[in-house]
């Protein structure tokens, strides 16, 4: 559905044409107790306050049918470039609105998520769309996604093996959700290096030899690491295609009994050594044209916790850091992405307190912890040719 002659409506009944679903315009056509799989609204049309009416005449009559494991998907204009504050604010509603009705269906394993689409970028919706509407998302939810025209468009989207060819360096592979991610890329034909602390380098070994990759065993914090880095990635394959900066580490306590080691521990590992293998890679121009760099943040560098300031800093410098980043290499085709893990059941959350890790469950609208796999998931989308349009 739309409101009004939306921008985005024709992309969208194209997608889900090439799709195989069926689909329907109208809460009219669908039988007696059937249920709604994928439900997609287009509010780039939407102007005032009055407009806004038309999302709810669409949502009120379907929400009782939309069913288990099923995705919403709104599509919005960015509100900085509405032609008038009144459009501004119609545009940003609907981030309001789609991560309530993310609540509103999240006990259902449904997930509602966000497009903020650039005018002109609209022919970029294919491959978030086909991302958001299947099951490879089922852990992102509540969130809005921008679509732009930043990056310049690869030659070729390709459907399946969507890594064929590419080189991708993750950090952190050993295990957890490194591993996961390690194991995603190269299961759609990428060739992984994958690297971790020396004294992981048994676990490295074994999660490399499974999916036929590369152990690259270093310290991030070493400052010899960067180069060596960009050396081995131009040496063994002219350059790297993908970058995930998934190492880091947690050492909480409030910041009143830190010791500054704690400190300077998690500021080194989780945001000097990144900066300082991208500068790296940078300089001797390592990352290849259409590349892709993804640093893990956390919902802690966005809502803080206590007993993390050290971390909570990191992850939200890494926002900022992206931010920052991705307009410098849009001409080349480089997106640069941070992606913030909600509650992850990793070793590292086994460790919680039971209360502090049940709380953590139960505040995402799923109310369930997540998997490496389901952060996984989202970093190998952003790693395709198909997220052109995401920086």
């Amino acid at each position: 559905g739309a409101a009004g002659k939306g921008a985005a409506i024709g992309r969208i009944d194209k997608v889900l044409s090439g799709t195989g679903a069926e689909t329907v315009k109208s809460v009219d056509a669908l039988g007696e107790g059937d249920k709604l799989d994928v439900v997609v609204f287009d509010a780039t049309a939407v102007t005032t306050a009055g407009d806004l009416r038309a999302v709810y005449d669409f949502f009120h009559p379907i929400m009782g049918r939309i069913g288990k494991n099923a995705r919403v998907v709104v599509v919005t204009g960015l509100p900085e470039a509405g032609k008038d504050s009144a459009q501004s604010a119609a545009f940003r509603a609907m981030e309001g609105f789609t991560r309530s009705v993310a609540k509103e269906i999240g006990k259902r394993g449904a997930t509602a998520n966000l497009f903020y689409v650039e005018k002109g970028a609209e022919d970029r919706l294919e491959m978030p769309l086909r991302f958001f509407l299947t099951g490879h998302s089922a852990y992102v939810d509540g969130q809005p996604v921008r679509v732009t025209k930043t990056a310049a468009a690869p030659e070729a989207l390709p459907m399946t093996a969507t890594l064929s060819g590419k080189v991708a360096l993750v950090t952190g592979a050993a295990r957890g959700i490194g591993a996961a991610t390690a194991q995603r890329l190269a299961a759609e034909g990428a060739q992984v290096i994958g690297l971790d602390i020396p004294q992981d380098e048994a676990a490295l070994n074994e999660t490399m030899a499974a999916i036929n990759g590369i152990g690259f065993p270093a310290d991030v914090t070493d400052d010899a690491t960067p180069k060596k880095i960009a050396d081995f990635v131009i040496e063994q394959f002219g350059g790297v295609d993908i970058v995930v900066h998934n190492a880091g580490v947690t050492r909480d306590k409030t910041l009143a009994k830190m010791p500054e080691h704690y400190w300077d521990m998690v500021l080194g590992i989780n945001l000097d050594a990144i900066l300082k293998i991208d500068a790296a890679l940078q300089a001797a121009d390592a990352v290849r044209d259409g590349g892709r760099v993804i640093c893990l943040a956390s919902i802690g560098g966005i809502a803080g916790n206590i007993g993390q300031t050290n971390y909570g800093a990191t992850k939200s410098a890494l926002i900022g850091y992206v931010a920052a980043e991705g307009p410098k290499h849009g001409a080349k085709g480089i997106t640069v992405n941070a992606v913030a893990p909600g509650f992850i059941e990793t070793r590292m959350t086994a460790a919680m307190p039971f209360a502090i890790r049940e709380a953590g469950r139960r505040m995402n609208s799923m109310s369930q912890g997540g998997t490496p796999e389901d952060v996984a998931e989202l970093i190998c989308f952003l790693s395709t040719p198909g997220a052109y349009g995401v920086t």
